[in-house]
């Protein structure tokens, strides 16, 4: 009987075990990848055989395609083509001083390739459906340029026809497969000082001088290296004071440094010696050791190579004395601390290529090491190099943060929004936000003058991270009635409708607006990269003819809000005579419009907001934003404009009873759940859309419900705190601030609807949830300031 059991349970030999994870671990062998960012372009050495393959990833985006032999020259023969246009895209954008471009610039001048009479092979046009592929073979060896230029000659999109640029994908399949290293190293940022290769399970130590840079590469992805520094100058003094991670975690109020305001690495005496400038990854250790003979002895691994070890013997040159184990900051080394305080680690988060770019502080000696952990999921079960790369302190380099829309999505760098240096005159404080800097407040008056300046006068604030994406196409209206719960069908030319996006189970994607501006053409406004992956995704199933493209790096926006913000947009706004005069404009509505007469600057404005009060927003391209910046700040001089940062948007939306992502809602949350259940207008749109079966199960049986509250004590509220009807957990806060209007703190929370009635007294959870109590009460509404939304209406 039991026989018979195990050999259900067991049929035979074991299976390996399933790992789904991103493409760039499983692509065959000698398969490639490359993203041609939108007005960007990519150049790669081909040899005879291999096959180069284009894709127009969300459709409607000209490609140039140039072809060079092996000693510069430019020709199409290469791959058996001829040209038929001049690479004018391609010029355009080398004239430019887009810095990403600088490694292109860098591979022209290493080939002797001239690009003055270049001509190229031009494919793809506005009308190409999304995925549409060109392959090519290469016949002889040589290089091969892929460029994906603005389609239009003015290089910015036109707000009516939504002509907007959008990435390419280059694949290329080897005809010949060389068992090198299993992944290719990385341009260089710009010209290296010293290339240095840190040899699995080995470790390296390097001088580099104040100011200049160091990149440490993870070549394969999956692999951990160990850093430490020394101040040059203590050394030459006989004083051995290393990178101390515990005096940076303290300075720093971080678990690690990350590129922005919190960024440097310190000694034991407080002395600044490392700030980190860019990183791809996002997750390393400061906590741990590096890895010691000891570790190794307890585990059952006596004699075990290590990184303490090996540092020890990288140092010797330097005349630093060995240590058992050595203090470091663990690049790519993925540990958390669980609720019991009990440190775990997993495989590390990096993908090969991916890396961290430090600028030395002072004269450093520098010591890296190629974890040689394989009794862990450290290193992803197989050690592997690192790289390390040194740049001259004349170079400069943007800091940034890598993200990633979906695990397959390539990275992209945080950046700087088109009305960055207009804002940068007023604060040094800005954080990362959506893979852009943004302004937290400023120095002049801070967040409380700021969120008053927006009650009673007129604000003016960056939201450019908010992705924008073009949905244009005969089905584009199909497509809208289909994935967005509100009703397409009845907007407007010229309306915009707040809504949400859901999935088939009810849970949100998320929220945003819809702008139509024709027939056949809307804007999406939401939060995230993934709602555009998400509608494309759709159309695909459905075989809809639409276009769902991004066109977030082609229009920044600022909003302008405040009771005088409709007096001062109005000295500076111009509409044809065919749109609304702007003092026509109602609530949820917008027009294209220019600076001050016919002949102007163009940009939309709406009549929408994030701050409960009388606002706008005003969208324009990048290359035109310090003049629109200009004119509203100076138009706004009479009013007491100030600059608005987002601590002070974040208690105004809250006093507003206004949602945000990962706080109100999730894809765990439903729109009823979110406190916005009037985007689901289950009744009176007829025609089905996603989630729709999901709400409507939902909405009959509700299990918790967002709620106002009043919170009698001045003690911070923050979100995740619990609460409780006597013993019982029946909720949690979502977000909390102390309004100054009210005098008192204020939530937002989620509860049981058995405890959701207004009036119900709570008890807001600290420290462990039990010991300390904080009374609150339910709010007759969800917003504590306007609830009517009389303001933003007036």
């Amino acid at each position: 009987m039991l026989d018979e059991l195990y050999a259900k349970v067991n049929p035979g030999p074991p299976k390996p075990s399933e790992i789904y994870q991103p493409s760039v671990f499983s692509m065959p062998a000698g398969t490639e990848r490359y993203v041609v960012e939108v007005c960007g372009a990519v150049l790669v050495p081909v040899e005879t055989g291999d096959q180069i393959t284009v894709i127009n990833d969300e459709g409607g985006q000209p490609c140039e395609f140039i072809a060079v032999d092996k000693k510069g020259k430019i020709d199409a023969s290469i791959i058996g083509q001829s040209t038929n246009s001049e690479a004018q895209g391609l010029k355009a954008l080398l004239l430019g001083s887009d810095q990403s471009l600088r490694g292109l610039r860098m591979g022209l001048d290493a080939r002797n390739i001239d690009l003055g009479k270049a001509g190229a092979i031009t494919f793809f046009d506005s009308t190409t459906p999304a995925k549409t592929e060109v392959t090519f073979r290469a016949e002889r060896d040589g290089s091969v340029i892929v460029a994906a230029p603005h389609p239009n000659a003015r290089g910015a999109m036109d707000y009516e026809t939504q002509d907007t640029a959008t990435p390419l994908v280059v694949m290329i399949k080897r005809a010949v497969i060389k068992q090198a290293a299993k992944f290719e190293l990385p341009d260089p940022l710009a010209n290296p000082l010293d290339e240095i290769r840190v040899h699995t399970q080995t470790a390296e130590s390097f001088f580099v001088k104040a100011g200049d840079y160091i990149q440490i590469i993870d070549v394969d992805g999956r692999q951990c290296t160990d850093f430490e520094c020394f101040s040059a100058r203590k050394l030459d003094k006989g004083i051995e004071h290393a990178l101390d991670v515990t005096t940076t975690r303290t300075l720093m109020g971080h678990a690690y440094p990350m590129p922005g305001l919190h960024a440097k690495y310190y000694d034991q005496e407080m002395l600044p010696l490392v700030e980190v400038v860019q990183d791809t990854c996002g997750r390393h250790d400061a906590f741990a050791l590096a890895c010691s003979a000891k570790y190794y002895d307890d585990i059952g691994y006596p004699g075990h190579v290590n990184c303490s070890d090996n540092f020890n013997t990288a140092l010797s040159k330097f005349g630093v004395s060995g240590r058992p184990g050595w203090m470091a900051i663990n690049f790519f080394f993925n540990t958390a601390i669980d609720d019991h305080g009990v440190m775990y680690g997993d495989e590390p988060w990096s993908r090969p290529g991916d890396y961290v770019l430090l600028r030395a502080l002072t004269d450093l000696v520098c010591v890296s090491s190629a974890c040689p952990d394989d009794t862990t999921a450290a290193n992803g079960w197989n050690p592997t190099d690192i790289h390390v790369r040194t740049y001259s302190g004349v170079e400069t380099f943007q800091r940034s943060i890598a993200f990633r829309a979906t695990p397959e999505s390539e990275p992209k760098m945080t950046k700087q929004t088109g009305f960055h240096d207009s804002f940068a005159k007023h604060t040094r404080n800005f954080i990362e936000y959506n893979g852009y800097w943004l302004a937290n407040c400023f120095a002049e008056a801070g967040p409380i003058e700021e969120y008053h300046a927006a009650r009673e006068k007129c604000v003016i604030m960056d939201l450019s991270p908010l992705r924008k994406f073009e949905i244009t196409g005969p089905d584009a209206e199909a497509l809208c009635q289909y994935i967005f719960t509100r009703n397409m069908k009845t907007l407007p030319i010229g309306g915009v409708v707040y809504t949400t996006m859901c999935y088939e189970h009810g849970g949100m994607i998320d929220d945003g607006t819809v702008f139509r501006l024709a027939k056949d053409n809307f804007r999406w406004i939401g939060g995230n990269d993934y709602g555009g992956e998400w509608m494309r995704e759709q159309a695909e199933k459905l075989g809809l003819k639409v276009l769902v493209r991004s066109s977030t790096d082609q229009l920044h926006n600022v909003a302008v809000q405040g009771p005088e913000s409709r007096d001062l947009l109005n000295k500076i706004v111009w509409t044809a005579p065919h749109n609304p005069k702007f003092d026509q404009l109602g609530w949820f509505r917008f027009t294209p419009a220019r600076l001050n007469n016919e002949m102007g600057t163009p940009f939309v404005v709406s009549r929408t907001g994030y701050t409960g009060e009388l606002g706008y927003e005003v969208m324009c391209h990048p290359k035109d934003c310090a003049e629109i910046f200009d004119a509203i700040w100076a138009a706004g001089k009479e009013h007491d404009i100030k600059p608005l940062g987002l601590e002070a948007l974040d208690m105004l939306r809250i006093e507003a009873g206004l949602i945000f992502a990962d706080y109100e809602f999730s894809d765990q949350t439903d729109p009823f759940e979110a406190g916005i259940g009037f985007t689901c207008p289950l009744k009176s749109k007829p025609d089905d859309f996603i989630g729709r079966d999901a709400l409507i199960r939902r909405k009959e049986n509700p299990m918790r419900k967002l709620v106002g509250l009043d919170i009698d004590s001045n003690v911070d509220v923050t979100h995740g705190d619990c609460i409780h009807i006597g013993r019982a957990k029946i909720g949690e806060i979502c977000s909390s601030m102390r309004s100054p209007l009210l005098g008192k703190n204020i939530a937002m929370a989620r509860v049981d609807v058995a405890h959701c009635e207004p009036g119900t007294v709570l008890e807001i959870g600290k420290l462990d949830g039990h010991q300390k109590r904080l009374p609150a009460v339910i709010r007759p509404d969800l917003a504590a300031y306007d609830p009517t939304k009389s303001k933003p209406r007036s």
